[in-house]
Formats: C-alpha cells, sequence, structure tokens
C-alpha cells in the first residue's frame, strides 16, 4: 500500500496563490501516475490533475487549466499543485491520489487538504 499525506491547504483571497504538497511512502513511487482531486461541499469529487511517472505529459481538468501546474520530484517522493489566480469556486478540499503502472484506476488516496478562496 501506498501512504499518501496532503499539505498546504489554507484560505486565500480570489486571485491569490497557493502551493499543495502530497508526501507518498510505502512503494516504489516513481513508476505510479499521480492525480489531484478535489471535492467541494454538496457536490461529487472531481478530478483536477495527473501526471505520469516521467512528468512528461501533465493533464488539467479544463476548469483549472492555465491556472494550475502539476509537477513531482521523484527523488523527494513528492508531487506539488501550484495554484494560481485562484477563484471562489476553486474552494474545496483537495485529494492526492496514486495508480500503480498495472492498475486501471486511482486506488491510493490522502486525508485531503483544505482550500478556501474567498471573495
Amino acid at each position: 500500500q501506498v501512504q499518501l499525506v496532503e499539505s498546504g491547504g489554507g484560505l486565500v483571497q480570489a486571485g491569490g496563490s497557493l502551493r499543495l504538497s502530497c508526501s507518498a511512502s510505502g512503494r516504489t513511487f516513481s513508476r505510479y501516475s499521480m492525480g489531484w482531486f478535489r471535492q467541494a461541499p454538496g457536490k461529487e469529487r472531481e478530478f483536477v490533475a495527473r501526471i505520469s511517472w516521467s512528468s512528461s505529459s501533465p493533464y488539467y481538468a479544463d476548469s483549472v487549466k492555465g491556472r494550475f501546474t502539476m509537477s513531482r520530484d521523484n527523488a523527494k517522493n513528492t508531487v506539488y499543485l501550484q495554484m494560481d489566480s485562484l477563484k471562489p469556486e476553486d474552494t474545496a478540499v483537495y485529494y492526492c491520489a496514486a495508480r500503480a503502472p498495472d492498475q486501471s484506476q486511482f486506488r491510493y488516496w490522502g486525508q485531503g487538504t483544505l482550500v478556501t478562496v474567498s471573495e
């Protein structure tokens, strides 16, 4: 099993920035695809971004494209989500997730970190 711990959430004003971090342990991190998801009050969990082990082609949801940037540092077993130009609708609990090379869906999840964006 892979253990994931998110950090970096907080309260910011609209237009501000935050960087979320996700530290991984338990298995070989470098070959896992990693993802970020979020869940706002009253809504289903939604996809935000994902990145392969090679970091060659991050993929983003349309709602965050151009504002969020995902990256990873395999030497530190850590992935990041740089969030710029934040909007109130970005308010949610953000979850880090991991998918092994032989898995078709994200199996491992962190506990989440809360991001609140005020007007």
